[in-house]
């Protein structure tokens, strides 16, 4: 499967951009254009854009000096005011973490806490906006794990006019698709027995990897790379994943979206579901 840049302003609520900050960016950097083959160009301030195929996939950056951060991925939705989306967040019991600021010449941008907790950073583009999705190297799923599924879906569908889709029973398997007129966007899952306690609710972010290189291999190269696994590759509906954590300690998936595999429906709510925060 090709990349698919955007080829049209993106509806609210769409994802439209990966962002990854670090304590390490000269590491993650080399990291991940080994994993995916990203090639990158740098701003004035040092932030790196990613490409795969010559087209934007996501952003890497350095934290400011201070306390030491964990390297974390964040996904953003698209929004077209983000000053009025941090008034809804607030107004639906989320809690703006990052005030709206506006990146010159490229957009505005705010990062909130849906009312479980999980962070989520929201876009306003100030131009076309150009993000790779659906191929290797490429953006290709994001799920929200959760501790009150109820609540989550309630707080994005009230932001984003979201419709929702039950593709477990709801009680043993409570998994969601969040749809926008037809397109499923993202998934929420209610995290269960098989989470640690205590872990916080979170976004994991996908990435697709090529079926020739698929994702057994993929997994090996990370570890090859100086990252580790998170969780051996699998089967899904979705595809073959594995979850590696990069060099840094930055968590994400990698999906080879051409090895799917139904799951009988005498599996429902016993297989394994990955915890990132699970060491």
């Amino acid at each position: 499967m090709s990349v698919t840049p955007a080829t049209e302003p993106a509806p609210q609520g769409t994802p439209c951009w990966l962002e990854l900050g670090t304590t390490n960016l000269p590491a993650c950097t080399d990291f991940y254009a080994g994993l995916l083959g990203w090639e990158y160009q740098p701003d004035d301030s040092g932030y790196l854009t990613a490409h795969t195929d010559g087209v934007p996939a996501a952003g890497l950056y350095a934290f400011p000096d201070g306390p030491p951060l964990p390297t974390t991925w964040t996904l953003y939705l698209s929004v077209n005011n983000v000053a009025n989306t941090a008034q809804r967040v607030t107004m639906l019991d989320g809690q703006v973490a990052v005030e709206p600021r506006e990146i010159p010449g490229q957009g505005r941008l705010m990062i909130a806490a849906d009312p479980t907790g999980a962070l989520i950073g929201f876009w306003e583009p100030a131009t076309m906006w150009p993000f790779a999705q659906g191929g290797a190297g490429a953006f290709a799923w994001a799920d929200l794990h959760t501790t009150d599924g109820k609540l989550a879906d309630e707080f994005f569908v009230s932001l984003f006019s979201f419709d929702t889709e039950q593709v477990g029973d709801g009680i043993d398997y409570d998994y969601t698709i969040w749809t926008l007129d037809g397109p499923s966007l993202l998934g929420r899952l209610r995290m269960g027995a098989e989470f640690e306690p205590g872990t916080p609710p979170h976004w994991m972010n996908y990435v697709g990897v090529s079926a020739a290189l698929g994702v057994d291999l993929a997994a090996t190269r990370a570890i090859q790379l100086g990252g580790r696994l998170h969780a051996e590759p699998f089967d899904s509906p979705y595809g073959r994943i594995a979850v590696i954590e990069d060099v840094a300690g930055g968590v994400l998936s990698l999906v080879d979206t051409s090895r799917r595999t139904p799951i009988a429906e005498e599996d429902i709510g016993t297989a394994a579901v990955d915890d990132p925060y699970d060491d």
